[in-house]
């Protein structure tokens, strides 16, 4: 498969903010553009330059209203990407990228903001358009509970004991605890407080689900050559795929296979189109709404199989520095926060710098995963090396 972008475009500048739930000092608006100010102060670029913006997942905020704020000269994209929550993810760093690539603009933020005072919390926030009356009618009101069923039919048909997935949280929430920006920081968590949580919806339990709090992240997009002369050490953007196959989409929790999330098209066109595979990969960053939907989007990935998940989902497994399958090495959407995931992009980007709080010894390349279980899915590799 042709790959137009492979290393053509990097991430140049990150910044995020975050807030305890409702407890953002600034309205949404106001995150927001301090976020995406941060990040142009990270690469060394003057917010007034950046001339496209793209978010996903129903953000709030169209970029001609930040305009003003941020001194914009020149608004040359202003896109997002349609449905799938989370899952839209990456696909906005390849809308990005393909706008950089084609010389339709020059720098271009990828974004995602969320304050309850101004989006709300839960459904309202992040899957609006997804919960609709068909679910309300069966009493399906939240996201928990709808994935709580897919996460059950992982459980019984592929044997997944409740053991391993208690690993994966264990592995976030010791990430999460010695990130300064985590809202775990600091925290002792263990096996203990994680079996003796309440339920949420049977299996999930308090500490299988992501993390509700207020809060901007923001990337800057160049074109390679123009990261190299910027302030921080470009992170290229190898591959991004979005979509969904037939038999999977917004179909009413009537996929053909239950106890996917919808990645393998996502996996085989990132592979085909980097000549990468699994094996590759020295870090990933999950987006794990719900524990087992990360677990399975590991499985699409082919990082790991059903069969072998008992095995490869071990505490010392899965963490920095000595693991063989580090992930979510911020503390990922469970331990470090939840800003409907744009905080685990903004991961990769400082962990293929060598700035994250929680390093992988020589990490050349990252796979970060968006929205398991959406309608729409996406994924993306980012890596410090062109191949």
């Amino acid at each position: 498969m042709a790959n137009g972008l492979m290393g053509k475009v990097a991430a140049a500048g990150v910044g995020v903010l975050q807030y305890k739930r409702a407890g953002a000092p600034y309205g949404e608006r106001g995150v927001l553009t301090r976020a995406i100010v941060a990040a142009c102060e990270d690469a060394g670029l003057d917010p007034a330059d950046v001339d496209g913006f793209v978010s996903y997942g129903d953000d709030h905020n169209q970029p001609d209203r930040l305009m003003p704020e941020l001194g914009t000269k020149e608004l040359r994209l202003s896109t997002a990407v349609w449905g799938g929550g989370g899952g839209g993810l990456l696909g906005a760093f390849e809308l990005a990228a393909m706008a950089i690539a084609t010389g339709q603009c020059k720098a271009v933020v990828v974004y995602r903001a969320l304050v309850q005072g101004n989006s709300g919390r839960l459904s309202t926030a992040v899957m609006a358009h997804h919960v609709n009356n068909h679910f309300i009618a069966a009493g399906m009101m939240s996201p928990a509970q709808i994935c709580a069923m897919r996460a059950m039919r992982m459980a019984l048909q592929h044997n997944l004991p409740q053991e391993s997935i208690e690993q994966l949280v264990l592995a976030d929430y010791y990430h999460g605890s010695r990130n300064p920006e985590a809202v775990s920081y600091g925290q002792q968590f263990d096996i203990e407080t994680y079996r003796n949580a309440r339920w949420i919806a049977e299996p999930l339990r308090l500490f299988d689900c992501s993390r509700e709090n207020d809060g901007a992240g923001a990337i800057l997009l160049v074109s390679a050559e123009h990261a190299r002369d910027l302030k921080q050490k470009p992170v290229y953007l190898l591959a991004a795929a979005i979509g969904a196959e037939k038999g999977w989409g917004d179909l009413l929790e009537n996929d053909d296979d239950y106890t996917s999330t919808g990645f393998e098209p996502i996996a085989r066109r990132l592979w085909e189109s980097t000549g990468l595979g699994p094996k590759d990969i020295d870090v990933t960053q999950l987006y794990e709404n719900f524990t087992y939907q990360g677990v399975s989007s590991l499985v699409g990935h082919g990082l790991i199989s059903w069969e072998s998940a008992v095995e490869d989902l071990k505490f010392d497994n899965l963490i920095a520095p000595s693991g063989k399958l580090p992930l979510n090495t911020s503390g990922g959407n469970l331990a470090q926060g939840f800003i409907h995931g744009i905080n685990i992009a903004i991961e990769a980007v400082r962990q293929l710098r060598g700035q994250s709080a929680n390093p992988v010894p020589d990490a050349k390349t990252c796979l970060v995963c968006g929205g398991p279980g959406s309608p729409i899915n996406s994924s993306a590799i980012f890596a410090n090396q062109i191949p």
